[in-house]
């Protein structure tokens, strides 16, 4: 399936799609597909998962239709598949209010699992931002990561890039606080 047939977003609406997207591990094998078709082997040695492992992941992916075989051939008399994602980018529901978010976790997961003498840009900074500020802000987050996924080529490493705008909450004090 050529890279321009793949719809942009798939939205998860189902409980089965939001339980196999919520794993670390599909979460994981979703990065591998995010570029390029995979086989079951291939998705287990990148990921360093045994192939039963991987090929009940990426069963319980392709059932919930977060990816599909686009290709398959035979290989010494056994058929092979090639795994891509359904889509370009998933696009989950809202946690609501106190829910967990699953793609902070896991990007949380992944920056803790990568190499500690990488390099790394990790940064929090503050803001108070008015209403228009905040929402141009994002825009153009959002303009950046699609600029440079376009220019993602499969052939280099993995680089993840992760980013939350949001409104925290408003953290209220008792009165033994303001003492």
């Amino acid at each position: 399936m050529p890279i321009d047939d793949v719809p942009e977003t798939f939205h998860v609406t189902t409980d089965e799609q939001l339980r196999a997207v919520s794993n670390l591990t599909r979460h994981r094998i979703m990065a591998v597909l995010r570029f390029e078709p995979a086989t079951i082997t291939q998705i287990a040695e990148r990921i360093g998962l045994a192939k039963g492992s991987s090929s009940y992941h990426v069963r319980l992916l392709e059932r919930a239709g977060l990816v599909k075989v686009v290709r398959t051939r035979k290989v010494r008399g056994v058929m092979e598949r090639y795994y891509a994602m359904a889509a370009r980018s998933i696009e989950l529901p809202d946690p609501g209010d106190g829910g967990p978010d699953v793609l902070m976790r896991h990007a949380v997961a992944d920056l803790e699992a990568s190499p500690a003498d990488g390099e790394r840009h990790v940064r929090m900074t503050h803001l108070r931002l008015t209403d228009e500020q905040f929402a141009e802000l994002g825009a153009r987050l959002q303009a950046l990561a699609d600029e440079y996924r376009e220019l993602s080529d499969p052939s280099l490493p993995d680089t993840s890039l992760v980013f939350a705008l949001f409104h925290p909450a408003q953290i209220r004090q008792t009165e033994g606080d303001a003492k």
